[in-house]
């Protein structure tokens, strides 16, 4: 159920006055109706995405070759095709439609609004979008091939095609549908002999993995999978002054338009007819439900474990004594003005799927307002007295009993305007991900900064020589992925918006790609945002900016919420839109020490030892302590009492060979730790130790010399402080979003993808990394910068590795 939530209780900046890969296109849009507007919207005439393994064309001839019909091994006609919450005590019959009726036909007469008709589905927020399909031909030829035919090269296999994410997807079917009685459970045409609407139905259903995830929506879901258009979202009460002219435009344009009564609940449209399959089906429901609560030894009194008999999830209509019904999607079909009684009426023309029960008040299909309409004037608004789900209705009573109101545009372009315009495309995909990059919005400051961030580059003004401000138009919008499909795992829709920052010419994050840190949220506040934080797939927003550099910054409105995004930015004129994305690099990384090095540092000792045989024993204990840690570094470590106590410690351990292996470095390494009181740890794990012995270790003995474990304790010392710095309540742990800036202070420059797969490998189910596990992350980093450093000779950050390396 969808909900707002006002951008302004998402602002608490300190500044405020209230506490993936891009791609880009330019499309074009020609004046004069719809004729020229099919290239506005990014991938509309690219190539459709083929199938998992064949295309439709491959799947259709080896059907006809092989003279059988095509069963889809994808979408069986079974349970699993149309539940996942729950199993029905009724059993469905799945059908082709020469099995149902005789003459079966794809389409009859052409495709129009009229062939809809609901079934046993709370998806009229679909049928709804289907019918304005249906008025826009070019589009409805693009979703619903119309070279498909029951007679001609007959094999049980259909397309469909779909609008996902930036791509058009080819959706193939077979033909079985799931009936009752030998009457279609679901969607249905008006003519029992037409097909075409049933099978587009089953093809949406295949794409959200069963019928029962198209229960409940929002129309301009489907109306963007449909044409991948831009969707505008308007509360009627709130509307603007010129809404009439916005939905005169609309229509002119191709724009696919619907309305609904909200129902007190929320506005996410799921209502079905009552009909006689599905008064049937209830009885034999209810039947069954007392049957097994009469011979039930189970007490189900005050649990949540009773058995949940019903046909798949719905509810049926709260139908005014208008005709109308809330909680419904209409589509709207025409909007037109006539003269009655010598005065210019607007009027609205909306369709119920249901294909039945229209609004009785003026100007319904029997209303005697047509009595004084000529004859004429009845063609041109075709007029019918018919019980056919369409109707008309005064613009004032559709203001008055109607709540919300959703448009999609086929470009992006402006309703209000009487031309179109030529806009940039921009698409970027991205994800938000829990403990990384899910930071939730301006409410939570210490997280908010880590969401993905989008530079935006506005560079030329726009040309309009009426307006004398120097401005920048363009429209965001922001749409979740895959949380319908992902309903039988408990996914929801997500609350979602955004914030828009500018990134001052004089700052020195101006013109980088560098990810923006927290404190420029804390003294910065947003230039632009989403009016609210909504759960709706998509929210998109219009904005008028000086051109500048700006950062779009999106994000779910509670943080550690995981999921997927496509953000698209369309403006007037020319501009850059690209994710923030660091370069990978590392500070002076030290030389790597390779085989050859440690087998020389070993000579090197072996002579220091037999030149001291005849000496001191304290002599010779110091020359092989010079060997190994050189000459220079010595003298700095003598007066050290931690250093002394280090390496008597690692020379009681290592013993004559001065190499120790996983087991013995974890002694050495807590037997110094504990003595920091300050820090609180359990120590080094034993696979953590097996893990910087593989890391460290160059000539694969399984084991680690004093100079490979004096530059690992270094490490480990340095990197101590920076968990300290970060660990401010002294748990010993770090929270995971932290790590973005420990790995900038220990001289990393990561990109987005490896701060989400160290959190992903590091961070416990609390989002907390410990000391254990965050030194492990840095010498996993720095072992591998130094590696690569090492391979790449001549410095231009490319290496060649053979299977050995």
């Amino acid at each position: 159920m969808p909900s707002a939530i006002n951008a302004a209780v998402a602002q608490q900046t300190a500044a405020g006055s209230v506490p993936s890969t891009t791609i880009s296109t330019t499309a074009e849009g020609t004046a004069g109706g719809t004729g020229g507007i099919y290239s506005a919207i990014i991938s509309r005439n690219q190539p459709i995405i083929k199938v998992k393994e064949k295309t439709y064309e491959e799947l259709h001839k080896k059907c006809l070759e092989k003279n059988i019909l095509y069963e889809d091994p994808d979408f069986p006609p079974n349970e699993s095709s149309l539940f996942y919450s729950q199993k029905i005590p009724i059993k469905f019959e799945w059908k082709r439609p020469r099995e149902i009726c005789e003459n079966p036909r794809f389409i009859i007469g052409g495709a129009n609004r009229t062939d809809i008709c609901q079934g046993e589905l709370g998806d009229c927020w679909f049928l709804a979008a289907i019918a304005c399909l249906t008025l826009n031909k070019k589009l409805l030829c693009r979703v619903i091939p119309h070279d498909q035919s029951f007679i001609q090269n007959y094999a049980g296999i259909f397309h469909f095609q779909f609008w996902r994410y930036g791509d058009w997807v080819d959706v193939v079917i077979d033909d079985c549908l799931p009936t009752y009685n030998n009457q279609l459970v679901f969607t249905k045409s008006s003519q029992r002999n037409e097909f075409w609407s049933a099978l587009l139905e089953k093809a949406y259903a295949k794409l959200h993995g069963s019928y029962e995830a198209l229960k409940g929506g929002n129309t301009t879901e489907a109306m963007e999978d449909f044409t991948g258009g831009v969707t505008e979202f308007y509360e009627i009460k709130d509307a603007p002054k010129d809404i009439y002219k916005i939905m005169k435009h609309a229509i002119a344009r191709g724009s696919l338009m619907a309305s609904s009564i909200d129902d007190n609940l929320g506005f996410s449209y799921g209502s079905a007819p009552r009909s006689d399959i599905g008064e049937l089906i209830a009885r034999m429901v209810k039947n069954l439900e007392n049957a097994q609560m009469t011979h039930s030894t189970v007490d189900y009194q005050g649990t949540d474990e009773r058995p949940a008999w019903t046909i798949v999830p719905m509810q049926y209509e709260t139908r005014m004594s208008c005709g109308l019904v809330k909680g419904h999607a209409y589509s709207v079909t025409a909007v037109e003005e006539t003269t009655f009684e010598g005065e210019k009426i607007r009027l609205v023309r909306l369709r119920n799927p249901w294909g039945q029960v229209e609004w009785n008040g003026p100007w319904s299909d029997k209303s005697e307002e047509w009595n004084f309409i000529n004859e004429a004037e009845k063609i041109r608004l075709q007029h019918k007295i018919v019980e056919d789900g369409e109707f008309w209705i005064s613009f004032e009573d559709f203001m008055r009993h109607f709540t919300k109101l959703e448009i999609c545009n086929l470009t992006p372009d402006t309703l209000e305007a009487d031309k179109l315009q030529t806009w940039t495309v921009s698409v970027n995909e991205g994800r938000w991900v829990r403990g990384c990059s899910a930071g939730g919005c301006r409410n939570y400051p210490d997280t908010f900064w880590t969401n993905p961030q989008y530079r935006l580059k506005l560079l030329e003004e726009d040309d309009d020589p009426e307006d004398e401000e120097v401005i920048c138009s363009f429209l965001v919008a922001l749409m979740q992925k895959n949380r319908r499909k992902e309903r039988k795992l408990g996914a929801n829709l997500y609350t979602i918006g955004f914030a828009i920052y500018e990134v001052p010419a004089l700052d020195f994050m101006h013109g980088t790609k560098h990810h923006l840190q927290k404190d420029f949220f804390l003294y910065n506040a947003s230039k632009a945002r989403s009016k609210t934080y909504i759960n709706m797939r998509e929210i998109s927003e219009r904005f008028r900016l000086p051109p500048s550099e700006y950062v779009i910054i999106p994000s779910t409105y509670e943080p550690h919420q995981e999921g997927e995004f496509i953000l698209r930015v369309f403006s007037e004129k020319r501009s850059l839109s690209e994710e923030v994305e660091n370069m990978i690099e590392a500070e002076r990384p030290s030389p790597i020490i390779f085989v050859s090095d440690r087998a020389n540092s070993n000579k090197e000792l072996t002579t220091d030892e037999d030149a001291g045989k005849d000496g001191d024993k304290t002599h010779v204990e110091e020359k092989k302590v010079s060997a190994a840690t050189g000459k220079a570094g010595a003298k700095t470590r003598e007066g050290s009492e931690e250093e002394k106590q280090f390496r008597n410690i690692f020379r009681q351990i290592a013993g004559d060979d001065m190499e120790i292996n996983a087991e013995e470095l974890r002694n050495v390494l807590n037997n110094v730790v504990k003595k920091h009181k300050d820090l609180k740890t359990e120590g080094f794990e034993l696979e953590s130790c097996r893990s910087m012995i593989a890391l460290m270790d160059t000539d694969g003995s399984g084991k680690i010399n004093f100079d490979e474990f004096r530059h690992l304790w270094d490490k480990i010392k340095s990197w101590q402080k920076i968990f300290k710095r970060y660990d401010t309540d002294h748990s010993g742990t770090i929270n995971s979003y932290e790590m973005r800036n420990a790995v900038k202070d220990a001289g990393f420059r990561l990109n987005n993808q490896l701060y989400d797969i160290i959190t992903m490998r590091y961070a416990d189910k609390n989002m907390n990394i410990d000391f254990d596990s965050f030194i492990c992350c840095f010498v996993r980093l720095d072992a591998m910068f130094r590696a690569f450093h090492a391979f790449d000779k001549d410095g231009d950050g490319i290496i060649k590795l053979n299977v050995l390396e």
